[in-house]
């Protein structure tokens, strides 16, 4: 008498869980990257060969119309000029590297970008301007 089994195993696999995982993740990711605002602002730098690679505490902003910004850990906020040199003062008593970027947008007189560079040299900061690479 041939007896035979009954219990063979089945050897394939699905990937339709996989594929319903793979797709939820993704509407996930694309729904949640929409609500992110970025701190930024569009600003158009000069443009240069030479690009540093120092690491800057905070960055000092100009925009076109004349207005400034610091970074203070992470969020943009905007100052006036008389209050530029208190806040920078601030920044280097909390950290011992003293980089600071300056971002300027192309359009600014260069007096404005001397100034913020003489609060620099005044407090004995390390500026570094920021440029966009030529292309």
């Amino acid at each position: 008498m041939a007896l035979k089994r009954r219990n063979k195993v089945n050897v394939t696999f699905s990937m339709a869980s996989m594929t319903d995982i793979v797709f939820l993740l993704l509407l996930f990711f694309m729904i949640t990257s929409t609500m992110v605002a970025p701190n930024a602002l569009k600003l158009l730098l000069p443009q240069s060969n030479n690009q540093t690679v120092a690491k800057a505490i905070t960055t000092v902003s100009i925009t076109a119309d004349l207005k400034y910004y610091i970074n203070e850990d992470g969020d943009l906020k905007r100052v006036s000029f008389s209050e530029i040199e208190p806040h920078l003062q601030q920044m280097i008593k909390e950290n011992e590297e003293t980089y600071i970027a300056l971002h300027a947008d192309k359009s600014v007189p260069i007096e404005q970008v001397v100034s913020i560079m003489n609060i620099a040299k005044r407090n004995n900061i390390k500026m570094i301007l920021a440029t966009a690479a030529e292309e």
